[in-house]
């Protein structure tokens, strides 16, 4: 070990706050078991660590794999792996909270880590092994630390060379939108070029035609627009800039290539790769669309790390499944608690390198969930330490929806025979409040010779669920949930309410004031007279236990990992199906069949009072 790592290493390790939900264990942040605090020096002269390649990137690919080789003479069975970046963790990189109070020995958490023993069975008798871990594009370098004493007694060990990729400050990870209007789509990405360095813009064009260059606004935040640790202590790490541009006037279900590029002021260009996406249709225009939902689906690292406590386990088979059947996909709604960072914000580039090949080509559309936004004293509707002291900020920055306050989580979208309304439950949604109102125009604003499917969204469950702590809670819903917004569904007729945050798979009856409105279950004709509420949590996060009781509006429940698929083949006729992550085969289904005066038919409370004049 040189000089200098080893005056770096004599500065480090002193304060890791632990955030998480007691109640709820599979919601916890896996770096936050690590008790960094507890860490002691322990260099064993004979010890090492190895990383290899030490450049990445050489062929323009963004996530790599590398070999780590380590070597220590006195093993066991916790020693483990931790990934850091970037490399230099020491207290040079340190601001303290105020001027009475020393800043951490240690900035920040490792990024991933995996114990010794992963890949080498016999490591506890060698002490030789080795790991194959994938790192990607972060805009800093990397390196790799071997620890003893298992996750809560931490001893440092020994630490790698520095790897880095050849460009780290490139555009990576586009994401898709739907824009404020049917025919613009937005392009958010990640890259390391501020606007004094250069120029950020998309350059695109219809599918072997010509190209035009679209200018990008870029976004930041900093350590100090967190509300709360571990995000603006050990949990954070520099986000880079956030660009989004806005292409506008397409031609509906048109093809179109684009790439993102930046014009450093020398004169010369960085670009991504290409990608391409097809321009939503009109907004009632009649061809077949397919939507995918689903909520709670969080990340999960490609080589196996972070893995030890089933985080998120179904996480990656839920993105595998999507990638594999995006030519069938059109849409996709990931309706909260998006990559469960929970203050950790290196996360949220894995989370969007993770779902890369998704969001570079079709709308990737998102919802504010509670590890999202909840944190005590910031506005939000719930008082809970849910977000790792986010509070929103990442999730607000990271991805561009088309609303009129992106602090405010609610807005509106068409999709050709669509129309959506998406809700934000960590802001008051009862009667009186401004988004109540947002909720109703939403509503209303719907044109269902148009657009026959109108479908509400939102994280938390506003409808009906039997997951056990509602049960236990006698709601069967979240507390004051459909109260104020049954009325608004049957009003306006929606077909379908669609939620995450109960991390399981359950649809209803269609219902209204908890009475089912038909008996059928599968093939639905005429008017539904009341809605059918769905939970679609089960995108990866750890699931969650259903109640004995028995209620007689429950028609499907699984207790598994997996998501929503609507197809709309006409004005007329929708196909809903719910799908395993494990092996994307269908496990439940059913279908809409009407006509434009089945949904101007009176039901309960959906029209207004007659006359006895002739």
């Amino acid at each position: 070990m040189t000089r200098l790592n080893g005056a770096i290493l004599t500065l480090l390790f002193l304060a890791l706050l632990v955030v998480g939900e007691a109640n709820r264990p599979h919601d916890e942040q896996p770096l936050s078991k690590i008790a960094i605090h507890e860490t002691t020096l322990a260099f064993h002269e004979s010890a090492y660590v190895k990383v290899t390649p030490s450049i990445l990137g050489l062929k323009g690919l963004n996530p790599e794999w590398v070999t780590v080789e380590f070597s220590f003479p006195s093993p066991s069975i916790d020693d483990w792996i931790g990934v850091f970046s970037p490399a230099n963790f020491s207290a040079a990189t340190c601001s303290p909270e105020n001027k009475r109070v020393s800043p951490p020995l240690l900035c920040s958490a490792p990024i991933k880590y995996q114990f010794a023993n992963y890949s080498n069975p016999k490591y506890k008798d060698t002490g030789k092994g080795y790991l194959k871990l994938q790192l990607i594009n972060q805009r800093e370098d990397f390196s790799c630390a071997l620890f003893s004493g298992g996750l809560t007694n931490p001893k440092l060990i020994a630490v790698s060379n520095t790897v880095a990729f050849v460009n780290p400050k490139a555009p990576v990870y586009p994401r898709l939108a739907q824009g404020k209007i049917w025919n613009e789509m937005t392009v958010t990405w990640t890259s390391g070029y501020g606007i004094n360095e250069a120029e950020p813009f998309v350059e695109w064009g219809f599918k072997g035609g010509d190209h035009i260059h679209s200018p990008a606004g870029t976004l930041t935040f900093s350590r100090s627009s967190m509300c709360g640790a571990p995000a603006r202590t050990v949990g954070w790490r520099d986000p880079g800039f956030i660009h989004t541009s806005f292409l506008k006037e397409l031609w509906p279900n048109s093809m179109y290539t684009y790439k993102l590029g930046h014009k450093l002021f020398n004169g010369t260009y960085v670009w991504s790769q290409s990608y391409h996406f097809k321009a939503s249709p009109y907004p009632g225009q009649d061809s077949k669309q397919q939507v995918v939902i689903f909520g709670d689906m969080g990340k999960a690292e490609a080589d196996g790390s972070n893995e030890y406590n089933n985080y998120q386990p179904g996480s990656l088979n839920t993105t595998n499944q999507i990638i594999q059947d995006l030519k069938n996909i059109d849409i996709v709604f990931h309706i909260g608690d998006i990559c469960y960072a929970n203050g950790y914000l290196s996360q949220w580039d894995q989370f969007t390198s993770q779902v890369e090949p998704i969001s570079s080509t079709v709308p990737y559309m998102i919802a504010s969930g509670n590890h999202e936004r909840d944190w005590p004293g910031t506005g939000s509707f719930y008082g809970n330490m849910d977000s790792g002291g986010e509070c929103g900020v990442p999730a607000e920055t990271m991805y561009y929806v088309p609303a009129t306050n992106r602090a405010k989580f609610w807005y509106a979208t068409d999709y050709g025979m669509f129309h959506f309304c998406i809700a934000d439950t960590e802001h008051d949604w009862r009667e009186g409040s401004e988004q109540y109102e947002f909720i109703e125009r939403c509503l209303a604003s719907a044109d269902r010779q148009k657009q026959p499917w109108l479908i509400f969204l939102a994280h938390r469950v506003l409808g009906y669920s039997s997951n056990n702590y509602y049960a236990e809670q006698g709601s069967f819903e979240e507390p004051m949930g459909r109260e104020s917004l049954q009325r608004l569904w049957q009003k306006y007729k929606v077909d379908l309410a669609v939620y995450g945050h109960v991390h399981n798979y359950e649809r209803t009856c269609p219902i209204y004031q908890s009475i089912c409105t038909s008996q059928e279950k599968s093939n639905y004709k005429g008017p539904l007279n009341g809605t059918i509420h769905v939970v679609a949590g089960g995108g990866g996060a750890g699931l969650a236990d259903f109640t004995t009781l028995q209620t007689t509006w429950s028609i499907f429940k699984d207790h598994d990992f997996g998501f929503i698929k609507l197809t709309a083949f006409d004005h007329s006729n929708l196909l809903f199906e719910y799908k395993k992550s494990s092996d994307g085969k269908v496990y439940d289904s059913f279908t809409i069949s009407r006509d434009y005066r089945d949904i101007l038919a009176c039901a309960v409370d959906s029209c207004p009072s007659t006359t006895l004049a002739s």
